[in-house]
């Protein structure tokens, strides 16, 4: 091969290289070959820094004292984001600030992890100003649940990388020694979900439980963040997966109407398996009541469908809320003795 030849054999890579940018960062996937495979990110050990920043709503620096403590005595280290202590409205800082504070922690290479300080509202106004080219190019730990859905969700769907579902900084105990034991569970499970343990949980027989096994990718959260981003680039393919859902404070007629999203996108046909978490604090108008609890609402909406199906998982807004891998195969099974998901 001539100098000329081998130059022209170069330049449609060249060419390719800032197109694979600009998808990411508006938001098309790196690849569309397998959807079902999934680059997991370096676990951690001691020594590595997590970065703590606000994607959403804001928190001062005194209200994360207590997480720091834990994570830095599991020999983490902790860096805090810009946006920690900052207030713009109910949001952590600015939208310009929230998302450069993400975007230094994902391009910097020191920081192994992020987490997000607490969740309230705010991260979809930010996530398409977000490029994921360096997370691609060196995957680290996204960490968070409720609105931090939407970029786990989106780093799922556009990048195919794991992701940890969790408690937040909020969600420490003040003494951690203290706390009750479901508690002090739930934060360890964090620390076995970046150490790459083994991650095993289990929940009590439910009469509208339905019995089976599946194995499949686990994906999900909190479902109206997950609804709302229904038709967008960020929005979820099921098909092949177990989803786990979980909600708070949403009117049941809602719940309804979610749901009747998901069947009308085709998010509930090909499920692999369903986990349905907590629903918290739901309500009904009381002037004209939906007259169905979320048992019955979500049972209604599966009937049709033969994969297993578990409720009361211990995942959502209360205390038993145990870390997930989002985007980790898992396997499920449901009997009459209860349900069991299990990372794989």
């Amino acid at each position: 091969m001539d100098r000329k030849d081998f130059l022209s054999g170069l330049l449609p890579l060249a060419v390719g290289l800032p197109a694979i940018a600009s998808g990411l960062a508006a938001g098309r996937p790196l690849r569309t070959d397998d959807p079902l495979s999934v680059q997991i990110p370096p676990y951690l050990k001691q020594g590595d820094t997590i970065g703590i920043c606000c994607g959403s709503g804001h928190i001062d620096a005194k209200e994360i004292q207590p997480s720091l403590q834990v994570i830095e005595g599991w020999g983490f280290k902790t860096r805090f984001g810009q946006t920690i202590g900052k207030q713009d409205g109910m949001f952590g800082g600015t939208d310009a600030e929230r998302a450069q504070d993400i975007q230094d922690m994902m391009d910097n290479p020191n920081i192994k992890a992020i987490l997000f300080a607490r969740g309230g509202y705010g991260m979809v106004r930010i996530i398409d100003k977000l490029d994921f080219t360096g997370l691609v190019s060196s995957p680290k730990w996204l960490i968070g649940f409720s609105d931090v859905t939407v970029i786990l969700s989106h780093v799922h769907t556009r990048c195919h990388i794991a992701t940890l579902h969790s408690k937040m900084c909020n969600s420490f105990p003040d003494d951690f020694a203290k706390a009750e034991p479901v508690i002090q569970d739930c934060i360890l499970s964090i620390r076995k979900g970046l150490m790459g343990e083994l991650m095993t949980y289990t929940a009590e027989s439910s009469p509208v439980n339905r019995n089976g096994i599946a194995e499949g990718l686990l994906i999900g959260g909190n479902l109206r963040t997950l609804e709302n981003l229904s038709g967008t680039v960020s929005d979820i393919s099921t098909e092949g997966k177990i989803l786990f859902i979980e909600d708070v404070e949403e009117y049941y007629y809602n719940l309804d109407r979610m749901l009747w999203n998901f069947r009308r996108t085709g998010k509930l046909d090909k499920l692999k398996g369903l986990v349905v978490g907590g629903f918290v604090r739901m309500m009904d108008d009381e002037k004209e009541p939906f007259g169905k609890t979320h048992y019955d609402i979500i049972s209604s909406h599966v009937q049709g469908y033969d994969y297993p199906v578990c409720f009361d998982f211990p995942v959502g807004h209360q205390k038993n809320n145990y870390a997930l891998r989002c985007g980790v195969k898992h396997r499920l099974s449901v009997t009459e003795k209860g349900a069991t998901l299990t990372s794989l």
